[in-house]
């Protein structure tokens, strides 16, 4: 019987865009486009220019092109750049790795010049499906999403990683048996900390990208030859499993439903500008507003009902930080009820640092919930002045696959997005190109519109 990893590989190796449902061709499409706006937002970042000045200072082979602008680099400087991009503003897509488009999309185009022929739009959705569900399986294999990152690790770089390979891998046509090696070296490459929680720092910005690069890298010398260990998924000293999550290792969901269950099915579009752990308190207040229209300043309080995990992760209140206001769930409330939404220019420094946001701050109590599971969603309980209280939970935030943006919804956020950088003719043509992927015969199509002089 195949060991976990060999099926793993079998899967990598022989998946194509015959196989995959209708409908999951149609989500990636727009995971895709939406990943292409998130990126395009981030290339507009201090970091990120400051992260493209230090590829440039290195130097390297120009075969790839850097999205949102004109530099050319190498594969993994490519996938490491345009990876820092996509995690930039808390806008890529969640639910896989977890934030698997902005690992595996800048992966994959990195490796486009490596291929032995044009990819066309097929095998690219071929391969960003896999790599979509190789990333989240080792996911649920460490336990899954709370446990993972409960215990310290950020699963879209510790995950990521083999979602890359995966993807990279199927995309060169890898044999099944460099596939595994290239699964077994990303083990290697696996980390990232939620460190970056307690100060916002800098470092969930490179986390996407390291996986993204650290894929690529590892498709490639899987492809030279270099072996990676076979029993990286073993319950044995020095695996993966047994090492990341010892005591929370589920290692049949790395194969459980393999090929009938497809993990990019499960992914969410994020709307908002923030950790995904605050989209349902931010909806949930939303509506309470709609329903029941109150002005800021006779806002008493809101209280929200959370539970301790998120209380971590996301009760901070420190705003100088872009990167700490962005995981802080009093700020994306409190911007919410402000500004009126939580989009990104809801997170620009004069709206951040605004006087009021502190008033209004201070009136937002965060409360444990004991009735709360590390997966429950929060509520949301609006007070005002006059003593009336309105109370509501979103159970599932917009953009799940339960509750999904709509096709216009998606659209004008990757317009907004895009359109921070590119042209609007040239915004126009990378949406029509990607919505119609399937029939594009040579993927380098899509990449030279990611560029502003295309």
């Amino acid at each position: 019987m195949a060991s976990t990893l060999e099926q793993l590989a079998a899967f990598i190796a022989d998946t194509d865009f015959e196989q995959l449902p209708p409908s999951l061709v149609e989500q990636a499409k727009r995971h895709l486009l939406d990943t292409f706006g998130a990126s395009l937002a981030g290339t507009d970042s201090a970091i990120w220019r400051d992260c493209l000045a230090l590829v440039s200072e290195e130097g390297g082979r120009a075969l790839v092109s850097v999205w949102g602008g004109e530099q050319q680099v190498s594969p993994r400087q490519a996938a490491w750049l345009n990876g820092v991009a996509a995690h930039m503003y808390e806008l890529d897509d969640t639910g896989g790795c977890d934030h698997s488009g902005a690992v595996v999309i800048p992966a994959l185009l990195a490796a486009l010049p490596l291929a032995s022929h044009p990819v066309d739009g097929r095998a690219l959705i071929a391969a960003m499906i896999v790599g979509y569900d190789v990333g989240r399986r080792v996911l649920e294999a460490c336990g899954g999403y709370s446990a993972h990152n409960g215990a310290g690790w950020h699963s879209t770089a510790s995950c990521g990683v083999f979602g890359a390979a995966a993807a990279v891998c199927n995309l060169l046509q890898l044999e099944p048996e460099k596939c595994a090696s290239a699964l077994g070296i990303a083990a290697s490459f696996s980390g990232g900390l939620w460190g970056f929680i307690h100060d916002g720092s800098h470092t969930k910005k490179l986390h996407a990208a390291r996986a993204a690069e650290g894929g690529v890298q590892a498709a490639l010398l899987a492809q030279r030859g270099i072996n990676g260990p076979s029993a990286v998924f073993e319950a044995k000293w020095g695996g993966f499993l047994q090492t990341l999550a010892p005591e929370t290792q589920q290692p049949d969901a790395l194969t459980a439903d393999l090929g009938s269950v497809w993990k990019l099915a499960r992914c969410s579009i994020k709307p908002y500008a923030a950790c995904r752990g605050t989209h349902s308190a931010i909806d949930a207040l939303g509506i309470l507003l709609s329903q029941h229209p109150v002005n800021v300043e006779k806002i008493e309080r809101i209280v929200v009902g959370l539970n301790p995990f998120l209380l971590e992760m996301c009760g901070g209140r420190e705003l100088h930080s872009l990167a700490s206001a962005q995981m802080s769930l009093p700020y994306a409330l409190a911007a919410r009820a402000l500004y009126g939404s939580a989009e990104l220019a809801s997170y620009d420094d004069a709206k951040r640092l605004h006087p009021q946001i502190d008033a209004l701050m201070a009136r937002i109590v965060l409360v444990i919930d004991e009735q709360q599971s590390r997966d429950d969603e929060p509520w949301v309980r609006l007070e005002t002045q006059q003593g009336e209280q309105w109370q509501h939970h979103v159970a599932v935030p917009s953009g799940a696959p339960a509750n999904p943006l709509s096709l216009d919804a998606l659209l004008a956020k990757y317009r907004s997005l895009a359109g921070r950088v590119l042209p609007l003719e040239q915004v126009m043509q990378l949406e029509a190109i990607c919505l119609e992927l399937e029939e594009v015969a040579d993927v380098r199509e899509v990449v030279s519109l990611l560029q502003p002089t295309a």
